[in-house]
């Protein structure tokens, strides 16, 4: 293991532990009334890197709806109990494992961490050097500390409903994912639909990049939509929400719609009451998952989606929208409070 001098001034570390492992049997979605439910605080030793691994002195996390639905047991990987919480962050690389490649001490890089890692959700994370982008000097802490869950997702999805029309669907667009998708939407020069639950964020989403609006709380929603979507004839549903109001959606849209599902914020399980359509109408449900997508695209694809994700919030064109800033000490208390504040992302800082 290589460390500069001074870093071991201490051996143990402030943490939030998941209190449960594996999953659970039930599926309420990225919601927590109490943190005391899923995390506790403890003081641990610091986490040693092996090879390939690398230790980062955090400076920011972000808390993404995945953050919460594993912390609950509801993701597509099980939880480890006693292992610090939290996916994704941003930090000073200060001691690396055995074969690290081109990861080094001292750099400032966005990161994500496996499960069986050891989570942003602390003073020092652990993972693997290959889960580390290091990052421009131009980009700012709490950019970075969401450099690559909603980012890289927002590339590949965009991506997919390029290759189908002109138009698409963006569901919950409010969200800072929603705020990439629809900017970069704009870039490409393709028209992008999206929805809300309130009628004060639109005219800023449109502006964002947004063609269309829609309340989807509005009383005259389902005509609105239907005409929209006859009129643009968007072919996918990018949707992080998959209720009903998401089903209704999916069976207004035209011949060959994909629904593409990346995330569950309603509870609610949505009822498919014209089955017919999938076999006249060839349409089809699939999901999302950013991981998969890491496995099955060639690396040089890959490092020229986060070579264009950083140069984006470099120049202004996409920033990280912060709704909250908790401390470590304040997470506890504080966050499901932070996490009911709208329309932008809450950063944990040591």
């Amino acid at each position: 293991m290589n460390h500069p001098g001074g870093i071991w001034m201490t051996q143990t570390m402030f943490a939030l532990l998941q209190r449960h492992d594996g999953y659970c049997d039930t599926a309420t979605g990225p919601f927590i009334e109490q943190s005391s439910d899923w995390l506790e605080p403890a003081d641990i030793p610091v986490p040693q890197p092996g090879a390939g691994q690398v230790l980062i002195k955090l400076r920011a996390a972000s808390v993404n709806p995945s953050d919460l639905h594993f912390i609950k047991g509801e993701y597509g990987q099980p939880r480890v109990k006693g292992k610090p919480a939290g996916f994704e962050g941003c930090g000073d690389v200060v001691a690396t494992g055995e074969n690290a490649g081109f990861i080094q001490e001292g750099m400032r890089v966005a990161f994500v961490v496996a499960p069986s890692g050891s989570g942003a959700w602390a003073e020092y994370a652990l993972t693997d050097a290959t889960n580390c982008i290091p990052l421009r000097d131009d980009i700012s802490d709490e950019d970075g500390a969401a450099q690559i869950v909603n980012p890289l997702t927002a590339m590949a999805m965009v991506d997919i409903a390029a290759e189908a029309s002109d138009a698409f669907i963006v569901t919950a667009a409010t969200s800072q994912l929603g705020k990439l998708m629809l900017g970069l939407a704009r870039d490409k020069g393709l028209k992008a639909i999206g929805t809300v639950r309130r009628d004060d964020p639109i005219d800023h989403l449109k502006d964002l990049g947004a063609t269309e609006v829609l309340n989807v709380l509005a009383p005259d929603f389902r005509d609105n939509a239907r005409q929209i979507f006859s009129d643009l004839k968007p072919r996918v549903m990018l949707d992080a929400v998959c209720d009903q109001t998401s089903a209704d959606m999916f069976f207004a849209m035209p011949f060959g719609a994909r629904w593409v599902s990346y995330g569950k914020l309603n509870a609610e399980a949505p009822k498919l009451g014209e089955m017919g359509q999938f076999i006249f109408m060839q349409k089809r449900i699939e999901g999302f998952w950013l991981t998969k997508w890491f496995q099955d695209t060639p690396i040089e694809k890959q490092m020229a989606a986060i070579a264009e994700v950083q140069a984006r919030f470099a120049d202004g064109r996409w920033k990280t929208d912060v709704s909250a800033t908790l401390s470590l000490s304040q997470v506890m208390e504080n966050l499901p409070l932070a996490l009911s504040k709208p329309d932008g992302k809450v950063m944990i800082k040591p």
